[in-house]
């Protein structure tokens, strides 16, 4: 599909919308963890920075996948 494809363009732009949304969570959850950085609980901190990391990840596969659209 052409990006000149109405309903591509449509979901890429949707798309944009939902990995702007995803940041905005990875920052929430980097800042959650953050509060916890030093606590003796380690094992939290590290399931906090893991769940960062692969919302990251989804940010940019769908970041991806907006490029190619277009």
């Amino acid at each position: 599909m052409s990006a000149s494809n109405p309903t591509t363009e449509s979901t890429a732009h949707e798309l944009a919308t939902i990995a702007d949304n995803i940041a905005q969570y990875r920052s929430r959850v980097a800042a959650l963890a953050d509060r916890h950085v030093g606590d003796d609980r380690d094992d939290f901190v590290m399931a906090i920075h893991e769940a960062e990391r692969q919302l990251r990840s989804a940010e940019r596969g769908l970041i991806r996948a907006v490029r190619s659209a277009g």
